[in-house]
């Protein structure tokens, strides 16, 4: 089920399943047959993110209007399959083969004033309904999962499965200097760099105040340049030193995190946390409160510390020594996560459930 890179921001789910699919093509088509099961798509084939896929099972329903009927236990999934995974809390009734479910994270609990109230009940509602249907739920961390033991899954129901690091497009170069440039940052000049939705649970205020504190401290006004689409929420407040990018695609994202001289990531809380193995990834030191996905190879500050936070923008942005060693850890920590290695446990737990 992959509607998710349809919608204008495809976001960490998006990411996830796009890089299981790319660790899934490396298993080799004995391995596994692989089905897309989606939603009928908007404006044509040529304009639908999946048609570069080889398979893919359409509805003749829109995806939204799938998803409500999900909800409601109505449109089972395609008969045929052995193993159905749903690949976040959108998930459908259970049919003869038995479901996985990918659980990214419970935030909404641990931070309900940082989502709209729709939006929890969406999500509570929806746990329910992947504790009741699915045989087996994954999660990429830990932390997660033992937020799934509170919430009534049974351990023996849960799987930890660490994403992976290795889904960036090749740098675009040019393309993230004519970026920078309108932006008014100058060639080969220093920056600062976020990436995140600009949603309240991303903590992105507290980054931008942090940022001013910072900036005297440094040997240059260095800007802080925040890549990512739109959310909901307050909108941020604008600040010279701060350049809005919005979102961009692929290539020049990386290229902007091979620049960077610091990359810097705050949420409130994270199942996971991409943009920061991402940044590792590209060789970047990282700034970043505690997630599952550094595995404690950034510069971890408390997400409501602004002091804090600006001490760690200055020391990973002017300490030679403690750069390198951040990214030493980075190269340590990203070596083993590969969507190729994520793919191999998602079939390993599926091929459990159907072999008994």
């Amino acid at each position: 089920m992959a509607d998710q890179l349809r919608r204008p921001v495809p976001g960490g789910i998006g990411t996830y399943v796009r890089g299981l699919m790319a660790g899934l093509r490396t298993a080799g088509p004995e391995e596994v047959n692989l089905i897309l099961w989606t939603g009928r798509a908007r404006g044509g084939p040529r304009r639908d993110p999946l048609a570069v896929f080889d398979r893919v099972a359409a509805s003749r329903l829109p995806g939204p209007a799938l998803t409500r009927l999900w909800d409601r236990g109505l449109v089972r999934p395609p008969a045929g399959a052995d193993v159905v995974h749903a690949t976040s809390l959108a998930v459908p009734p259970s049919g003869p083969a038995p479901m996985t479910v990918m659980v990214h994270d419970l935030a909404w609990r641990h931070q309900p004033d940082a989502y709209p109230r729709r939006g929890r009940e969406w999500h509570e509602a929806a746990l329910e309904r992947a504790r009741n249907r699915a045989a087996l739920v994954m999660t990429p961390s830990a932390e997660t999962a033992a937020d799934l033991a509170a919430a009534g899954f049974a351990s023996d129901r849960v799987a930890v499965v660490e994403e992976g690091s290795d889904h960036l497009d090749p740098p675009d170069g040019e393309g993230a200097d004519a970026l920078l440039a309108r932006l008014g940052v100058r060639a080969g000049g220093c920056y600062l760099l976020t990436v995140s939705t600009l949603e309240p649970r991303k903590n992105l205020p507290r980054l931008l105040a942090a940022h001013a504190l910072a900036l005297p401290r440094l040997p240059e006004p260095w800007p802080l340049v925040v890549v990512g689409p739109a959310g909901w929420g307050p909108a941020l407040p604008p600040r010279p030193s701060v350049l809005l990018a919005g979102p961009v695609d692929g290539g020049v994202l990386s290229a902007l995190y091979c620049g960077a001289r610091v990359v810097a990531y705050v949420p409130l809380r994270e199942g996971w946390g991409l943009p920061a193995v991402e940044a590792m990834a590209c060789g970047r030191p990282v700034v970043a409160t505690p997630m599952p996905s550094t595995g404690g190879a950034a510069c971890e500050v408390p997400p409501d510390d602004v002091e804090a936070i600006a001490d760690g923008l200055v020391a990973v942005a002017t300490d030679e020594a403690l750069r390198a060693r951040l990214v030493a850890a980075g190269d340590r920590r990203i070596a083993g996560l590969t969507w190729k290695r994520a793919a191999a446990r998602h079939l390993e737990l599926w091929r459990g459930l159907t072999t008994g």
